[in-house]
């Protein structure tokens, strides 16, 4: 994509106005393991994740009867109308004696919430780019959590290893330059920054899928950066979401308590070593037209007149015990939950 600079806050702010990239942050909605995408109504899922957004999130959120903005009561995110939920994969560090423990988020550069994620809604990079809001019940999966080798990835999933908490040196747009497709292989000094871009065409027709994809595809030539055209087959230009996770690996540099052949020491939740398993799930839940509004208004960062905007702290306050009583791994955990 097109976006030049995360640098200092600022930067951050005027780059996302500069190029009409609604950026925003939302807080930490719960740590736990569901799936109501994936694994609708098991409790607990196969493997633990991270979670923001509306606080209707459950196990078990059918397209059919769960409305978000009319179930949730607040969301972690900072826009008050959007009560969509967005997760991934938990972070895990495995010491040398074989313990795990999670691996902290921190908010990202010019946004004031708690860990959670920076969420990206981008209309296009052309003057006249047109997308069309999703529909409510809409709902999607990039990645797989069972892939390890980096020729099966899906596009637009990549890692950076931050040389700073400042993000400088700037490493150039995401998932180009020195960013990789598998886990970072050396002490990062300002943490990780984790990209999951998802499909920009939609066939116009279902929600979901049964692989939670097939509704979904990129253009047929080109890239959405460049204005390239969706296939027949799903004709229907849709925002491009992206979200960056910042996590604080920093607390973990010391080599010393890496394993002792030299690997690298962090794993998925979904005990995944390689890095290649990265994966983001989708539900959509904005309030009434509120993101067609934002995309035909031009929105960009996170205040935008079309829009409602709460208070950071607002946001941070939005939280929701988890479903699955258990060690999320804030203390030294023997294994992996659900491992």
């Amino acid at each position: 994509m097109l976006l030049k600079s995360l640098l200092p806050a600022a930067a951050a702010v005027q780059m996302a106005a500069a190029q009409e990239l609604m950026r925003f942050g939302c807080s930490q909605l719960t740590i736990d393991r569901i799936d109501p995408l994936v694994e609708p109504g098991n409790m607990p899922s196969s493997h633990m994740h991270q979670i923001i957004g509306g606080n209707s999130l459950n196990a078990s959120m059918a397209p059919v009867d769960h409305d978000p903005p009319t179930a949730s009561t607040c969301t972690s995110c900072t826009y008050s109308e959007d009560f969509s939920n967005y997760w991934t994969a938990n972070l895990y560090f495995r010491a040398r004696n074989g313990t795990y423990r999670r691996v902290p988020q921190f908010a990202n550069l010019g946004l004031g919430v708690e860990a959670g994620m920076t969420v990206y809604y981008i209309r296009g990079y052309q003057p006249t780019a047109k997308v069309t809001a999703f529909p409510p019940g809409f709902r999607m999966l990039v990645g797989d959590p069972m892939n390890r080798e980096a020729s099966t990835m899906s596009k637009g999933l990549c890692y950076r290893c931050e040389a700073n908490m400042q993000q400088n040196p700037f490493g150039g747009a995401p998932c180009t330059g020195q960013d990789t497709q598998a886990f970072p292989k050396d002490a990062c000094g300002g943490g990780w920054r984790v990209t999951v871009h998802f499909p920009t065409c939609w066939d116009g027709k279902n929600l979901d899928s049964p692989d939670h994809k097939a509704h979904v595809a990129y253009p047929a030539s080109g890239t959405f950066e460049t204005g390239g055209a969706c296939p027949s087959t799903h004709p229907v230009k849709v925002p491009q979401i992206m979200y960056e996770i910042m996590f604080d690996t920093r607390a973990y540099n010391n080599k010393a308590e890496w394993p002792a052949d030299g690997s690298q020491p962090f794993v998925w939740s979904m005990n995944d070593t390689t890095g290649y398993g990265l994966h983001g799930d989708y539900l959509f839940g904005w309030k009434d037209d509120a993101l067609q509004r934002a995309m035909d208004g031009k929105c960009s960062g996170d205040r935008c007149a079309p829009l409602q905007r709460q208070t950071d702290q607002a946001a941070i306050d939005c939280v929701k015990s988890q479903s699955v009583a258990e060690d999320i791994g804030d203390d030294w955990l023997t294994e992996l939950p659900g491992w």
